[in-house]
């Protein structure tokens, strides 16, 4: 059981939200449990109770499913969880297709797309929510990243040496203004399917960019309870400040190359 499972909003809920972060402790590296606690953050500050549940190798699925994250992780943390995932592949597909908000970062990412192909030229499918292949190369892409989103500016931390090209069709999360992206050539970065996010960016991400956090919050709550999101007054001053900076300054270093 989660560490936020507890958390509950004082006074009267506007409804409960259930978020099942995947393998909280093989792939949650480079701060991507802040995502999770972001979002159960900002739940409770719309006025909506969460239940977080960390899913484990083993764990039995949840019926009740709401809203998806999954971290990035090493080779071996992606190995540890392999079984697991083709365990419960069936279940995340068709949520992803009923419209369930999930945000899938780095090694996930790779793992929600259409296989993953080792520098040996050895192919491992996954899970084909979204249309994205990856391929494993000696070059590391890593450092402060921008891009241009449906959700506005999203500035993070990208760290791959995985090389991920998008299907004809697939929409990209964002276009790079600066850093790599998905393969450091085509100016795309990650990957958008219906409520599904698949992204490189560490950081974590959502503190530092509360819109986005807000629109997977706004998925979730509409899913938990049938009806329209009503958010709540939240102060991001300090999260907007940091944003704008990090922008100024990548994008700054960038033109000076």
């Amino acid at each position: 059981m989660s560490e936020f499972a507890s958390a509950r909003t004082p006074g009267t809920s506007k409804g409960t939200v259930t978020l099942v972060h995947l393998y909280p402790r093989e792939m949650s590296i480079y701060g991507d449990l802040g995502n999770t606690r972001a979002l159960a953050s900002r739940l409770r500050w719309h006025g909506y109770d969460v239940e977080v549940v960390g899913h484990a190798p083993g764990d039995p699925w949840r019926d009740d499913v709401h809203l998806v994250m999954g971290g990035g992780g090493q080779d071996s943390g992606q190995a540890r969880v392999e079984s697991d995932l083709e365990r419960i592949g069936g279940r995340l597909v068709e949520l992803a297709a009923d419209g369930c908000p999930m945000l899938a970062i780095c090694g996930m990412y790779q793992l929600f797309g259409n296989a993953f192909i080792t520098v040996e030229g050895q192919r491992l499918p996954g899970l084909g929510i979204l249309d994205v292949t990856t391929t494993g190369n000696a070059k590391r892409m890593i450092g402060g990243i921008v891009l241009d989103t449906e959700f506005g500016e999203v500035v993070g931390f990208e760290n791959h040496s995985g090389s991920t090209v998008l299907g004809p069709e697939q929409r990209p999360f964002g276009r790079v203004r600066a850093g790599q992206g998905n393969n450091g050539q085509d100016g795309t970065e990650g990957a958008i399917t219906g409520h599904v996010v698949g992204t490189y960016l560490h950081g974590p991400i959502l503190p530092a960019n509360p819109a986005l956090a807000d629109a997977l919050v706004g998925w979730a709550v509409e899913r938990a309870t049938g009806r329209a999101f009503e958010p709540e007054p939240i102060d991001d001053t300090y999260a907007d400040h940091a944003r704008t900076r990090q922008v100024r300054r990548l994008v700054a270093a960038t033109r000076r190359r």
